[in-house]
């Protein structure tokens, strides 16, 4: 897939190549987008966006697609972005806040509004962390608690949306989520939770958007429910983590159809189930080699047929079973050469408009709307237009064996202007770790280090998800050991081909990531010269023995014990694997950056570490107020990268 785009892709920045340019400021990476979240109606005629309001916020604006010209703001704070937005019916949205700058970020509570597509009749639903001093609709004041959430829309043109409760700390694990239907227009709830199961974690809706199935986690055991009427019939019991086989629900569809998502040849494909045997068929519908299935269905709710299925290989894709999208992907296609274009629609087969949107590895998300009668494509905005293709890195998979024989995907970043001998080197270590970590599009972190010269290796990791069960399960309490193996094997793949410094290589990365770079630090000083840990865990043990972390007991007593490491039986691999156990050990200079509000990875981690290294230790420290795992205000991600700008300047240096 990525050699396809990548040739047209090619043709296109040929024309737009231009001279040198000034180096783009850090902001041009992280503010902002002018644009974003486009959501079509459920007709098709409307859209929906975030776009940036006073003082750089997030408003929720509505496009009517019979005249572009103009758009309507529907609501918006002067102290808070409006992060995610759904639509109810045509005439009707729900929204929820975030106080972090960019709007995208999940606050504690982020409570929810339901406004009508012109501003009108704005109601709050449920109440938040924040306070919008709006007493709109508190006559009959039916808000929610803080710990409601949005869980999402009905597809029966009606008023009401899907609600879910989520426990309060101090409540006993097994109580669960539960649901309730709410009325936008009055705030009038009715409960789904009836005989439901303790333990919910998670659900599925149908294409009408009902509850059709649960997931609890329990003292151990994954198990998933069916809904048969007002009844929940169990259906699958397994081990939870590690060894967890369940057969995941992907979709319900009207008439009883059902699509699954199984293990062949261990990778995860998508297959039918027979509603009535709950058995899988035996051939997939979708399957790629190489890759675990990760997507989900268009679905068209006026013909009530399943339209096709939005996948991500190498890169993303669709397979369309109806003829008519296909026809309408290929000409886009045709248009748009170099980029991916992913189609969304409201009601596929009777819309006027379908959504485009097109983006690559170098290019940012582009906005634009395709009319299927005249096969006409109309710009409607880009998301970062200060970005410019021609001057970011180009990005490709590789596959690559370790010093044990496993190969892992190693995705590349080479700066603007192709390949160069033996540039200088960051290892960009994802999170997690047990997610996949890197995707073929725009990235800020890696197209940022790209823009000022470094090549950029971002390994997925054994350990890592989405490239089937052999490489996840190889992670298995394998932190500073094999999983850190693979980090230098990958520097040492690199330098092979020409491409990387091996001299000049600096580690990077949050969260496990940072925990990586803390990790090389100590014990691989002979692969790399200096280290990034920003939110960073720092000791193993800490995860299970702070308290006031978002980590459940059930992860820390049965998924860590399995995944990561056992306090009762590892303790003297935890030491062995603990930067702050051997801080008198690390080697590199350091840049540490830690978040005040993080709940993930708290401030303690840092601090312990950073006072248990040596006097003389090179460290460079800071501490970002009102921020969490994970940087969301502008002002920090211009100070962070500026620091690593000159970080990466001072110890990556050519030699004379």
């Amino acid at each position: 897939m990525i050699q396809y785009l990548r040739a047209a892709l090619a043709a296109v920045l040929l024309c737009a190549a231009s001279a040198q340019a000034a180096l783009p400021p850090i902001a041009a990476f992280f503010k902002t987008p002018a644009l974003t979240a486009p959501k079509l109606s459920p007709s098709g005629r409307y859209l929906a966006v975030q776009v940036v309001g006073k003082e750089d916020r997030l408003w929720l604006a509505v496009i009517d697609l019979q005249n572009l010209s103009s758009h309507k703001v529907v609501a918006g704070f002067g102290n808070a972005d409006i992060y995610s937005h759904a639509w109810i019916n045509d005439d009707r949205l729900v929204f929820q806040v975030s106080t972090s700058q960019d709007g995208n970020t999940r606050v504690a509570a982020p409570g929810l509004w339901a406004v009508d597509r012109d501003g009108s009749n704005q109601r709050q639903l449920i109440q938040a962390a924040w306070d919008s001093n709006n007493t709109a609709s508190r006559i009959t004041d039916r808000r929610l608690e803080l710990n409601w959430r949005f869980a999402g829309t009905f597809d029966d043109q009606g008023d009401d949306v899907l609600v879910a409760r989520l426990p309060w700390s101090e409540e006993k694990e097994s109580t669960g989520i539960q649901f309730a239907r709410v009325n936008s227009r009055t705030g009038e709830k009715r409960s789904l939770s009836y005989g439901q199961p303790d333990g919910v974690k998670n659900w599925r809706l149908d294409a009408r958007g009902e509850l059709r199935s649960v997931e609890t986690w329990l003292q151990g055991r994954h198990k998933t429910w069916l809904r048969e009427g007002e009844n929940w019939r169990l259906w699958q019991d397994q081990p939870a983590y590690g060894d967890d086989q369940t057969i995941e629900p992907e979709w319900f569809g009207p008439d009883g159809q059902i699509l699954v998502v199984d293990s062949l040849r261990g990778f995860r494909a998508v297959f039918k189930l027979d509603p009535v045997t709950l058995k899988r068929e035996d051939k997939p519908l979708v399957s790629f080699a190489g890759f675990d299935f990760n997507g989900h269905v268009e679905y068209d709710s006026a013909t009530r047929r399943l339209l096709g299925i939005h996948y991500q290989t190498d890169a993303p894709g669709t397979v369309w079973f109806d003829s008519a999208m296909k026809a309408h992907q290929a000409d886009i296609d045709a248009k748009l050469p170099g980029s991916v274009n992913r189609i969304s629609c409201g009601r596929c087969s009777t819309s006027q408009y379908l959504l485009v949107t097109a983006y690559s590895d170098q290019r940012p998300p582009v906005y634009l709307i395709y009319k299927p009668a005249d096969k006409q494509l109309q710009m409607l905005s880009a998301q970062r237009p200060e970005i410019k293709p021609a001057e970011m890195g180009q990005r490709d998979y590789h596959r690559v064996k370790m010093r044990d024989g496993l190969e892992i995907p190693v995705l590349v970043t080479q700066p603007a202007g192709g390949n160069v001998a033996q540039r200088a080197t960051v290892v960009l270590v994802h999170g997690g770790p047990f997610v996949r970590g890197t995707h073929w599009q725009w990235e800020a972190n890696a197209q940022f280090l790209a823009s000022r010269g470094y090549l950029v290796l971002e390994p997925e990791y054994r350990g890592s998800t989405g490239y089937g069960f052999a490489l996840f399960k190889a992670g298995w309490k394998q932190w500073g050991l094999s999983m850190q193996d693979d980090l230098a094997d990958t520097l040492a793949w690199a330098a092979k081909q020409g491409w990387a410094d091996p001299k000049r290589a600096c580690i990077a990365g949050a969260s496990y990531g940072g925990y990586a770079a803390l990790m090389a630090a100590m014990k691989q000083a002979s692969s790399f010269k200096c280290a990034i840990d920003w939110v960073g865990v720092t000791d193993i043990g800490l995860m299970s023995s702070i308290h006031w972390s978002d980590f459940s007991e059930e992860w820390k007593r049965y998924g860590m014990a399995q995944l990561v490491a056992d306090p009762a039986t590892d303790a003297e691999q935890m030491a062995a694997t603990s930067p702050l156990a051997r801080a008198k050990e690390i080697k590199l200079p350091l840049l540490m950056a830690y978040g005040t509000d993080d709940v993930r990875v708290p401030l303690k981690h840092g601090r312990d570490l950073k006072a248990a290294l040596r006097d003389d230790q090179p460290v460079e420290w800071v501490v970002y107020a009102d921020e969490g795992h994970g940087w969301h205000l502008l002002k920090t991600n211009e100070d962070f990268w500026g620091r690593v700008e000159r970080f990466l300047a001072t110890h990556l240096a050519p030699k004379d």
